[in-house]
């Protein structure tokens, strides 16, 4: 990886700037005791943390061939309430903050839908990012990697000037289709060009001293 090249640091959401373990099973969990389902099984909250919200129901609903009543029940439920659960990552706003002043592009690439603008808004994370993408904003979420491509069309970025930073096969497998590098997030058994287990250490890859 050649350092000096890098324009642009992107972030996942999920796992990487919150950890959002609880908030996203408490929301399923309800979502699931409403049609008397159990409770989200470790395995089944792996997967559905790396899915959107529509291919998380059609996982967790495969009995229901229509699933209206299902997403009808998610819209009354919503999200808000449960983004007081969510945990900003240590150091977040200082890296950020760093990163603005050495002038790097921060963005954000994630498979939320219509909640990121309000979990921004939230934590007053608004004004930290240059350009953020959801998965309403393309045709394919991840691990398509539409999302930074978007980016770096947006930026006139080439995939070596990008570096991505997830938590998950999804991705993963977005960084390695979009040829960007990829940083796994308190992950090391992902494949990834460079782990990390603080936002601290991703000051260390730019070899910025703070």
């Amino acid at each position: 990886m050649d350092i000096s090249k890098i324009k642009a640091v992107v972030f996942d959401c999920d796992g990487v700037l919150f950890d959002t373990a609880l908030a996203n099973r408490k929301f399923y969990d309800e979502v699931l005791a409403t049609f008397d389902k159990p409770r989200l099984t470790d395995a089944q909250f792996v997967n559905v943390h790396m899915m959107t919200v529509t291919v998380a129901i059609e996982y967790l609903f495969p009995e229901i061939e229509e699933t209206k009543e299902v997403f009808a029940c998610l819209k009354q439920i919503g999200y808000a309430k449960f983004i007081p659960y969510m945990k900003m990552e240590e150091g977040l706003v200082r890296l950020l903050n760093i990163l603005k002043e050495k002038g790097f592009i921060r963005g954000i690439a994630t498979n939320r839908t219509n909640t990121m603008e309000q979990v921004l808004r939230d934590n007053d994370l608004e004004s930290y990012f240059e350009m953020v993408v959801t998965s309403s904003d393309v045709a394919n979420p991840k691990p398509d990697p539409e999302q930074l491509l978007k980016i770096m069309e947006a930026y006139h970025l080439y995939p070596q000037e990008v570096i991505f930073i997830g938590d998950s096969e999804y991705d993963q497998r977005a960084a390695r289709s979009a040829g960007t590098w990829f940083v796994a997030f308190k992950q090391p058994k992902l494949e990834a060009d460079i782990h990390v287990d603080a936002m601290a250490d991703i000051l260390g890859i730019l070899q910025i001293n703070e």
